[in-house]
Order: structure tokens, then C-alpha cells, then sequence
């Protein structure tokens, strides 16, 4: 079922990129989706203990996913990723009256860890962009070839 849903590899590979206008718009949504993510998870991990821990984990790994099969490249995991970490490191900061929203606890570190491998894994999946990031596998050797001598 899953592998109707998602489809198989040779499906995904053969599908084409997003032009690249559409792919940079999708960047910059998924960074603020990513940062929105990583504050409603901390949150919600915390609130519904512990099925919270896997509605913030599911949001985190679909957003990352999403972010990869949206633009087609790896920086379509990693962008996600990288506005979902920045805002955790703010919220893992204690303020000065020694408040803080991720508390040290067993669901703050498996949110923090599972969401870190999930947002790897997706930035390491194949990718229909080749392994240069975002540059179309025939762009790549065309600008190869354009500048040998």
C-alpha cells in the first residue's frame, strides 16, 4: 500500500524537476514551514506526552519528505531541516528568569533526536537531480564539458 502511495523508485526518478524559480520559492516556504514544525512539535511533544512525541516526529519526517519529493533535490530535506534546527536552538536556551521550552526530559531528547535522523535520512534518499544540489543530472555535464578546453 505504502509503495502505491509513494511509488516506486523508477516512478520517482522519472518524474521532472520543478523549474527553478518554482524550486527557490519552495526553499524559502519549506525554511518557515521547518521553523513552524519545530515550534508546534516542541510544544505538542511536551503537551500529549507520550503520543505527542509521535504526532511532533510524524510532522517533522513529513515535512522533510515532503520538502524532498516537492523540489526533487536533497536541498529540499535539508532546508526544512535546517529552519527546524535553528529555532530548536533558540528554544533550547534558558532566558534570563530561567524559563525554557524544551525541558530535559526523556521526550525532549527522543523529539530532538529522531526528528535530527529523520531530517538526515530524507537529505540522503536519491534524489532526481544527480548528485550535485539541485543541478539537473544533463545541465551538470553540459557545464562540465563547456569548460574543459
Amino acid at each position: 500500500m505504502l509503495q502505491r502511495i509513494l511509488g516506486t523508485r523508477a516512478q520517482r526518478m522519472a518524474e521532472p524537476l520543478p523549474p527553478r524559480g518554482v524550486r527557490i520559492t519552495a526553499y524559502a516556504v519549506l525554511f518557515l514551514l521547518g521553523a513552524a514544525v519545530s515550534l508546534c512539535g516542541a510544544f505538542v511533544q511536551a503537551l500529549w506526552a507520550p503520543l505527542g512525541v509521535l504526532l511532533a516526529f510524524g510532522g517533522t519526517g513529513g515535512l522533510f519528505y515532503g520538502g524532498l519529493r516537492l523540489t526533487g533535490t536533497k536541498l529540499g530535506a535539508g532546508i526544512p531541516l535546517a529552519g527546524w534546527f535553528a529555532v530548536l536552538l533558540v528554544m533550547m536556551a534558558p532566558r534570563p528568569e530561567g524559563d525554557f521550552v524544551l525541558a530535559a526530559g526523556l521526550t525532549s531528547y527522543l523529539y530532538l533526536f529522531a526528528g535530527a535522523v529523520a531530517g538526515v535520512v530524507c537529505a540522503t534518499l536519491p534524489t532526481r537531480s544527480g548528485p550535485a544540489f539541485g543541478v539537473p543530472p544533463g545541465d551538470r555535464q553540459r557545464a562540465v564539458r563547456d569548460v574543459r578546453p
